[in-house]
C-alpha cells in the first residue's frame, strides 16, 4: 500500500510539473528518476527524442556517462538496433528478459554494456510518437514483472504528455517567430533601394533560417538571352562573389543546359537534393570544385514569372536535410525577396527610359544640384526621417532623462510637442539596472506607459549611442504592438471555435474532453457525450437557402447553451451536428434530464427571417467509461447512436449500444464490397414473368436485380439498394441493368417471342441525371430493340419530386416510345392530379393491397378502386403480389386481366424462364 502510495505521489508530482510548464528537460528527469527508483534492478535509465534528420539522440538519463559517452553523444542506429526499430512501428513496449535469446538488440551494445535484459517503451501520446525509453542492465538480468512494467509505462505516459506539451509550445514559438521574422524582412526590405541591398537582406534572413550563409542567387540576365545566369553571392559566404562567378563562367553552366535549374525553373517549387553525387540532376564536375555535397534551390517568382533562384549548397555534413517548415519559411523569404526585385528592376526600366531621352549635360547638372542640395540640408533630412518615423523613437541620456523624441513617440504615448523633454525615461517604463552596458530585445509583452497612466503592449530595442569608445546615451525604438496581439488573440479564437456559432470546434472539444477526462481520474464519476443532428436541415437549406440555415444554425446553438448546465460543455462538430459534454454525472438519470430540456427547447418553432419553421434533432448518447476512454471513441459511439435515431421519425435519442458499432462496420464493409460488385460480376438479373390470365400467356417479364455475394451468398436487395441510392452507384448499376434487360429481351425476341415486353425499375437519382434520355436512346439503338417494348417503372414519390422538370422527362422518353408505368401505386402520395397531367401508359398495384384483397374490405375497396379508376382513364392495371388461387379469381372478377407474383413465378434467371415460359409449354404455374 505503501508502495503505491509513493508511486502515486510521483504521478502527481510529474503532473504538476508538466501543468507547471517547466523546462521540458526537467520534468523528463523526474520521470527518469522515478522509472529507476520504482525499478531498482536497472542499471540503466535512458530517454531518446527525435531528431530533424530522424534519428533518436539521448536527452537525459541515469547515469549520464555510460563507458565514458555521455548520453547525449549516442545515437541510435536503426540498421542495427532492429529492436527500436520494431517499437518504433509498432509504438508497443518490448521486454526481452534474456539477450542471448533475441537477435533484436543491437549486438554492439549489447556485448560492449554486458546486457543481459532490456526494455523499450515508446513515448507516445495520442497514437503519435514523440521518443523512446531504454532500460537495461549491466551482467545482471532485471527480471521484470508485468505491474513493474506497467509502472514504468504510467511514467513513461507522462514523458508523452510532457513532450506533447514542449512539443506543442514549441511549434506556436515557431509560429510567431516565423511571422515576426517575416515581418521583420518585410520592413527591412522595403527600405532597399538596390537590388544588392534587396539581395543582401535575403541572404541574411536565409542564412538564419537555414543556419547556413554559403547562399548565391542565379538571376535572369536580358543580355545573355534572358538566361540564368550567377549573379550575387552571400557576403558571410566561405568563398568570395568573384571566385564563384568565374567558376561558373568556365563551365557555361545557365538554365539551358543544367538540369536541377530547369526543374526549379519548370515547377516553380524548392527543390532539396540531399545528396548531389547520388542524384544525376546535379553537375558533379561543378559540385566536386565547390565541395558541395548537398544543395537546396529555392526559385525566385514574382507575378507567375521566374527572375532566379537561391542556390544553398551544403559543404561540411555528408547528406543535407532541413524541416519542411524550414523550407517552407525560406521560400516565403525568396517570395518576398522576388518581389521586391520585380519592382526595383521594373523601376530600373523605367530609369533608363528617362536617361535615354534626357541629355548628358542636364543629368549632371541635376546631379550636381542634388549632391549640393544633400549638403545644404543633410540635419534637415535626418530630422525629417526622424519625424517620418513610424516606429516610436526618444533619446535618453546617462541619467535616463529624454532628450529628444520624435512625432510617433508623442501621439503614440499622448503628450504634447516637447512635453517629454527632460522627464525621466521611468513614467514611460521600467528597465533593470544593468540593460544600459548593451542593446537589449525585451519580451513580446513589455509595457508601455502613456501620459493618462494607460498601458499598452510594445516591442521595443535599446542602442547605445558612442562616440568612439566613449557611451554619450541611448536611443529607444519601439513600437505598439496591441494590434498585432489582437490578432493573435483572433487567429487562437478562429482555431478553436466556429466562426458561425461561436461555439467550440471539434479540435477545441478533444482538448476538453481529455481535461475532464484526466479531471474524473478516481473520482467514480462518469462523463456523458450527446451527439445532435438536426433533422430535416437539409430541406430548410434547398428551399429557402444557405443564409436561412445559418440562422437556424445559431439559433439552435443559443437554445442548446440555455438548455444545458452551467458545466456542459456545447460544441458544433461541423454541418448541421453538434455535441454536448455532461462531466461529472452519477448515472443515467442525470443525461435523461438534460435530454428532455433538449428536446424540450425543439417545442417551438424557429423563426428564420419572418418564416416559422419547426425542426427536430436525432440524439446519440456515449458515457464514459462504458462506452469509451477517450474522446474519440466517444464522440465515434455517440455517433452511432445518433444514427439509431436517425431511423425513426421525430425526436428520438439512443444510448450507445455495441451492435451499433458493429452494425455500422457491417455496413461500410457492405458498401466496399459493394463497389466492387460489378467489376467482379457479382450482380445478375432475375426476371419474373407478366401473365395475361386470360390467355394464360406471358406477355412481358420485369427485371430484377440481384447481388450474388462470394462469401456472404444472396445478399437482399433491400439491404443494398438503400447503400447503392447513398454512394450513387445506383447510376453504373442501373444503367447495367438497362443495357442487359434490353440485350437479353432482344434475344427472346430473335427466338420468335417478339411481342415479349421488357420492364425495368428507374430509381430517383437515375430519373435526375441529365443524360437519362439519352442514355435510354443508346442502349435501345445499341440492342437494336424497339423502344415499345421497353416500359420504365417509377414510383408515385419519383414522379411528385420535381413536377416541370419530371413532366419534361416523360415526354422525352415518350417521345421516343419507350412506355411509361407508375409502381407501387396507391402508397406514395396518393395524388390523382398527376394521372391527367402525365404521359403514364399503367398502373402496378402495390402487393400490400393484394395480400389482403380477400379477407380486408378496406383493401378489396382501393383495389377495386385503383382498377376502375385506370380502366376510366384508359390506362392498363397489373397486379404485383400475387399468390393465391383466391386474388387470381378477385381480380379477374374485377376485370383485371395482367398479374405478376409467386402464384405465377418467383424472379429466376433467363434460362429457366427460357426453358418454363418460351419452350413451348402453355401452364404458366
Amino acid at each position: 500500500m505503501l508502495e503505491e502510495q509513493t508511486r502515486y505521489s510521483r504521478l502527481a508530482h510529474i503532473t504538476k510539473l508538466i501543468n507547471s510548464k517547466l523546462q521540458l528537460r526537467e520534468v523528463l528527469e523526474q520521470v527518469t528518476l522515478a522509472i529507476s527508483e520504482e525499478i531498482v534492478q536497472c542499471d540503466s535509465v535512458g530517454i531518446y527524442l527525435p531528431q530533424a534528420d530522424g534519428q533518436f539522440r539521448g536527452y537525459v538519463g541515469k547515469p549520464e556517462v555510460i563507458n565514458g559517452i555521455t548520453l547525449d553523444m549516442h545515437v541510435i542506429d536503426m540498421d542495427y538496433d532492429l529492436l527500436a526499430k520494431e517499437v518504433i512501428q509498432t509504438k508497443k513496449t518490448i521486454y526481452i528478459p534474456d539477450t542471448s535469446k533475441d537477435k533484436r538488440p543491437d549486438p554492439r551494445a549489447v556485448e560492449g554494456f554486458k546486457i543481459k535484459s532490456l526494455l523499450v517503451l515508446p513515448i507516445t501520446y495520442e497514437d503519435e510518437l514523440f521518443g523512446l525509453v531504454y532500460l537495461f542492465d549491466y551482467g545482471i538480468t532485471m527480471d521484470l514483472t508485468e505491474d513493474e512494467i506497467q509502472t514504468v509505462e504510467a511514467y513513461v505516459n507522462m514523458a508523452g504528455v510532457a513532450v506533447r506539451n514542449a512539443t506543442n509550445l514549441t511549434r506556436k514559438e515557431n509560429l510567431i517567430a516565423e511571422k515576426q521574422l517575416l515581418l521583420d524582412l518585410t520592413r527591412d526590405l522595403s527600405m532597399c533601394s538596390t537590388m544588392q541591398e534587396v539581395l543582401d537582406k535575403c541572404f541574411h534572413y536565409v542564412g538564419r533560417v537555414l543556419n547556413n550563409f554559403n547562399t548565391g542567387v542565379h538571376l535572369l540576365d536580358p543580355m545573355a538571352g534572358m538566361k540564368i545566369k550567377p549573379a550575387n553571392l552571400s557576403r558571410e559566404s566561405d568563398w568570395t562573389e568573384e571566385e564563384w562567378i568565374k567558376t561558373h563562367g568556365d563551365d557555361q553552366i545557365d538554365q539551358t543546359n543544367d538540369a536541377v535549374l530547369q526543374e526549379v525553373v519548370r515547377t516553380k517549387r524548392p527543390l532539396l537534393i540531399p545528396d548531389v553525387f547520388a542524384d544525376k540532376r546535379p553537375n558533379h564536375d561543378v559540385c566536386k570544385k565547390f565541395g558541395v555535397k548537398g544543395m537546396l534551390m529555392l526559385p525566385l517568382v514574382a507575378t507567375g514569372e521566374v527572375l532566379g533562384a537561391l542556390v544553398v549548397p551544403e559543404l561540411e555534413k555528408s547528406r543535407m536535410s532541413f524541416p519542411s517548415a524550414d523550407i517552407q519559411l525560406a521560400q516565403s523569404i525568396a517570395d518576398a525577396t522576388a518581389s521586391t526585385l520585380s519592382n526595383l528592376l521594373y523601376m530600373e526600366k523605367q530609369e533608363m527610359i528617362i536617361e535615354e531621352r534626357t541629355s548628358e549635360i542636364r543629368i549632371k547638372n541635376n546631379e550636381l544640384e542634388r549632391v549640393v542640395s544633400e549638403l545644404e540640408n543633410l540635419s534637415r533630412e535626418r530630422e525629417l526621417i526622424l519625424n517620418s518615423a513610424g516606429e516610436g523613437i526618444f533619446g535618453l541620456d546617462l541619467e535616463g532623462n529624454i532628450t529628444f523624441c520624435n512625432p510617433a513617440s508623442e501621439t503614440m504615448l499622448g503628450y504634447e510637442k516637447g512635453e517629454l523633454i527632460g522627464k525621466p525615461s521611468s513614467i514611460i517604463f521600467e528597465r533593470e539596472k544593468d540593460s544600459a552596458a548593451k542593446a537589449v530585445y525585451p519580451e513580446v509583452n513589455q509595457k508601455f506607459y502613456k501620459k493618462d497612466q494607460t498601458s499598452f503592449s510594445v516591442e521595443y530595442v535599446i542602442s547605445l549611442i558612442k562616440e568612439g569608445d566613449k557611451v554619450l546615451g541611448e536611443v529607444i525604438t519601439f513600437k505598439d504592438i496591441t494590434e498585432r496581439k489582437h490578432l493573435e488573440e483572433e487567429i487562437k479564437h478562429l482555431a478553436y471555435y466556429d466562426s458561425l456559432t461561436e461555439l467550440p470546434n471539434r479540435v477545441l472539444l478533444n482538448d476538453k474532453i481529455n481535461q475532464e477526462l484526466n479531471g474524473l481520474l478516481g473520482t467514480g464519476k462518469k462523463l456523458a457525450l450527446l451527439y445532435l443532428d438536426l433533422d430535416r436541415f437539409k430541406l430548410v437549406n434547398d428551399s429557402l437557402g444557405h443564409s436561412y440555415g445559418d440562422v437556424l444554425l445559431r439559433e439552435v446553438a443559443k437554445r442548446l447553451i440555455t438548455s444545458v448546465p452551467d458545466k456542459a460543455i456545447v460544441s458544433r462538430q461541423g454541418g448541421d451536428e453538434f455535441t454536448i459534454v455532461l462531466p461529472g454525472i452519477f448515472c443515467e438519470l442525470d443525461v435523461l434530464t438534460v435530454v428532455e430540456q433538449v428536446i424540450d427547447s425543439f417545442a417551438k418553432p424557429f423563426s428564420l427571417k419572418g418564416n416559422e419553421v419547426y425542426v427536430k434533432t436525432s440524439i446519440g448518447i456515449s458515457v464514459y467509461p462504458e462506452d469509451g476512454e477517450t474522446a474519440e471513441a466517444l464522440i465515434k459511439n455517440a455517433d452511432a447512436a445518433m444514427y439509431r435515431s436517425k431511423e425513426k421519425s421525430g425526436t428520438h435519442y439512443h444510448f450507445f449500444e455495441t451492435e451499433m458499432s458493429n452494425r455500422n462496420m457491417e455496413s461500410i464493409k457492405l458498401e466496399n464490397a459493394l463497389y466492387k460488385a460489378l467489376d467482379n460480376d457479382e450482380l445478375v438479373i432475375y426476371y419474373q414473368p407478366q401473365i395475361d390470365s386470360k390467355s394464360n400467356e406471358i406477355i412481358g417479364v420485369e427485371a430484377l436485380l440481384r447481388w450474388i455475394h462470394p462469401s456472404e451468398g444472396i445478399v437482399s436487395p433491400a439491404d443494398f439498394i438503400p447503400i447503392a441510392e447513398e454512394t450513387g452507384l445506383i447510376i453504373p448499376i442501373g444503367e447495367w441493368v438497362l443495357k442487359n434487360a434490353c440485350k437479353q429481351l432482344k434475344v427472346w425476341q430473335e427466338q420468335g417471342h417478339t411481342t415479349l415486353c421488357m420492364s425495368v425499375n428507374l430509381s430517383g437519382l437515375q430519373f435526375e441525371e441529365d443524360n437519362l434520355v439519352v442514355m435510354v436512346r443508346e442502349l435501345l439503338e445499341e440492342a437494336g430493340l424497339a423502344p415499345e417494348y421497353l416500359h420504365i417503372e417509377l414510383t408515385e414519390n419519383q414522379i411528385i419530386k420535381n413536377t416541370k422538370i419530371t413532366m419534361q422527362k416523360m415526354k422525352q422518353l415518350k417521345d421516343l416510345g419507350v412506355k411509361i408505368a407508375i409502381d407501387d401505386f396507391g402508397t406514395g402520395y396518393s395524388s390523382l392530379g398527376y394521372l391527367k397531367d402525365f404521359p403514364i401508359d399503367a398502373l402496378k398495384i402495390d402487393k400490400s393491397f393484394i395480400q389482403d384483397v380477400v379477407e380486408d374490405n378496406d383493401n378489396a375497396a382501393i383495389t377495386n378502386t385503383i382498377i376502375t379508376l385506370a380502366q376510366n382513364l384508359n390506362l392498363n392495371v397489373i397486379a404485383e403480389g400475387v399468390e393465391t388461387a383466391e386474388q387470381l379469381e378477385f381480380l379477374l372478377s374485377k376485370n383485371c386481366t395482367i398479374m405478376q407474383g409467386y402464384f405465377f413465378s418467383r424472379p429466376i434467371k433467363a434460362e429457366e424462364l427460357e426453358r418454363k415460359y418460351l419452350s413451348g409449354h402453355t401452364d404458366p404455374k
